[in-house]
C-alpha cells in the first residue's frame, strides 16, 4: 500500500470509506475531551471528511494532511468553501476559515509543523494501514504531536480473515501496544454496527473509541 494505491482509489471513485454524515460517536465523545474553543485539531489522511466541518463549527481550528489532490478539491467545493492556496515544505496548503487541508504525504509532517495542535482526531487513519505500516504510523507521527495533546482515536473490529482491508480490524490489544509509554488510552465505547453496516462482508462488525492523553 504506496501513495498510489489511495491515488487511484480516489481516481476511480472508490472511496466506500468516505461517510456522508458527522460520525455521531464525534459528536456524542469530542466534548469529553474539554479542550478550549481555538485550539487546533490534527486530522491525519482526512479525505474530504464532513468531521472537520463539525469540528470547525466547535470552534476549533482544523489541521488536515491528505495525499489526494481530488479528496482535498472536492471537499472544499462540496462545502462551498474556496481556499487561499500556498507552498511549503510540507506540500500544498489550502485554507478556507478555519479548515486547513495540506495535500501532502502525513509522514513528511515534523514537530514544528504540528507544534501548535491541541488535539487529534483519527477515524480513519490507523485503520487504513497495515499492520507494519500502522507501527511506523504511531512511532513517528504520533510521536511529533506535542506533550497533553489530547485525542480521539475510533477503530473498527471484525474478523480480519474474513475481508481484506481497507479499512482493517484493529484490536483493543494492538492499541494498547501501539501507543503507550507516550499515550495513555483509554476506551470509551466499543459498539456492535453490524446491521448499520449489511454490506461490509464479514460476520461480526464493531467500532471502538479511544480517549488518548499524550504523556507530557
Amino acid at each position: 500500500m504506496d501513495q498510489e494505491f489511495w491515488l487511484q482509489r480516489w481516481r476511480e471513485g472508490r472511496i466506500g470509506f468516505h461517510q456522508s454524515r458527522v460520525l455521531p460517536l464525534l459528536q456524542k465523545h469530542w466534548p469529553a475531551l474539554a479542550l478550549p474553543e481555538g485550539s487546533r485539531i490534527f486530522v491525519p489522511l482526512a479525505g474530504k471528511s464532513l468531521d472537520m466541518v463539525w469540528l470547525a463549527a466547535q470552534g476549533y481550528r482544523v489541521l488536515g494532511v491528505e495525499i489526494s489532490a481530488l479528496a482535498v478539491a472536492q471537499f472544499f467545493a462540496e462545502n462551498g468553501l474556496t481556499p487561499d492556496v500556498h507552498e511549503s515544505r510540507y506540500g500544498v496548503h489550502h485554507r478556507a476559515g478555519d479548515i486547513e487541508l495540506i495535500r501532502g504525504d502525513a509522514f513528511a509532517l515534523d514537530e514544528a509543523a504540528l507544534a501548535a495542535c491541541a488535539g487529534v482526531y483519527d477515524r480513519a487513519a490507523l485503520i487504513a494501514l497495515p499492520a507494519d505500516l500502522r507501527r511506523r504510523y504511531v512511532d513517528e507521527l504520533y510521536a511529533r504531536l506535542p506533550a497533553h495533546c489530547r485525542g480521539l482515536l475510533v477503530t473498527l473490529e471484525y474478523p480480519q480473515h474474513e475481508k481484506a482491508g481497507p479499512p482493517f480490524s484493529v484490536e483493543e490489544t494492538e492499541v494498547r501496544t501501539l501507543y503507550p509509554p507516550r499515550w495513555i488510552v483509554d476506551r470509551l465505547e466499543r459498539r456492535d454496527i453490524l446491521a448499520d453496516e449489511p454490506g461490509f462482508g464479514a460476520t461480526a462488525l464493531q467500532t471502538t473509541v479511544y480517549r488518548l492523553d499524550r504523556v507530557g
